[in-house]
């Protein structure tokens, strides 16, 4: 990836931390830290990877994205407004009634959004459905789905793992957003999924690790995902909650705090300074 490319992207996903603080401080409830993990891998996959039409949200051969972590949603309404699949005016609704941008993404409401998540350990599942669908109907589009490294303590996870192993689903791609926190604390001490990479392994994926906030780390782990022809890909993404944001960094009790107007402030006087 040229010096070009990489700017342009880097300027997107600050555009796109700066809608997730918005609307968390506008809603006065939700989940920056985990959205902010995920700033940059939704960035490339919005802006790069995936093949897809804002005018024709709904075209059949589009690629498929699955939030299966559906809590961080900021994220991914940050992407869809600054895609164009709606004003960007309407992230100040977040959370609100009457608004389609509800706190877990809804697939009946809002342009874009493939499948509607939240309860976890299930986006997965459907993403796995999307891709054997895709593989009996002889349709070449991908369908990639991001978890949270909290939430693959679901056992559900792991059966949709083995489910996406046995019909060699290559055109599944899973990220998992490993931040090391989750609601209750350290994942390492909530429930520890590792050696996770071994894991995977086991379960018969091509396993990619890469720095999530590394456009060319992630650049080169998309492409990894497409050259592989038999297996499901997973992209194991080492990340920091909160990232952009030196105050919620790697704080477990930002995964599901709204700032205050000081802290608001605070934070995007931050993101401006951003080079």
């Amino acid at each position: 990836m040229n010096d070009i490319q990489k700017n342009e992207l880097k300027v997107i996903a600050l555009k796109i931390r700066n809608d997730i603080i918005e609307q968390v401080h506008s809603a006065k409830s939700g989940h920056p830290g985990g959205s902010l993990s995920i700033a940059d891998i939704i960035t490339y996959l919005y802006f790069r990877e995936m093949n897809i039409d804002p005018k024709n949200p709904k075209a059949p051969d589009r690629d498929r994205f699955v939030l299966s972590k559906g809590h961080t949603c900021p994220a991914l309404y940050a992407a869809l407004a600054e895609k164009g699949y709606f004003p960007t005016e309407l992230l100040k609704t977040f959370r609100k009634l009457d608004s389609i941008l509800q706190g877990h993404p809804d697939m009946k409401h809002i342009p874009g959004v493939d499948m509607s998540s939240g309860s976890l350990g299930q986006g997965i599942s459907a993403a796995c459905g999307m891709a054997l669908a895709a593989k009996l109907d002889n349709k070449d589009y991908r369908v990639y789905s991001i978890l949270g490294d909290g939430e693959i303590e679901e056992g559900q996870v792991w059966e949709a793992f083995m489910f996406a192993s046995h019909y060699k689903l290559s055109n599944l791609c899973a990220i998992i957003d490993r931040n090391g926190l989750q609601i209750d604390g350290k994942c390492s001490e909530v429930m520890s999924s590792e050696p996770l990479e071994d894991k995977m392994r086991a379960f018969g994926f091509n396993v990619v690790v890469i720095d999530a906030h590394n456009f060319d780390e992630i650049e080169s782990g998309f492409n990894k995902a497409r050259a592989e022809k038999e297996k499901p890909t997973v992209i194991i993404a080492n990340s920091v909650k909160g990232k952009g944001v030196s105050f919620m960094e790697n704080i477990v009790s930002w995964h599901g705090t709204a700032p205050s107007d000081e802290q608001y402030e605070a934070a995007l006087s931050e993101l401006r300074e951003v080079k």
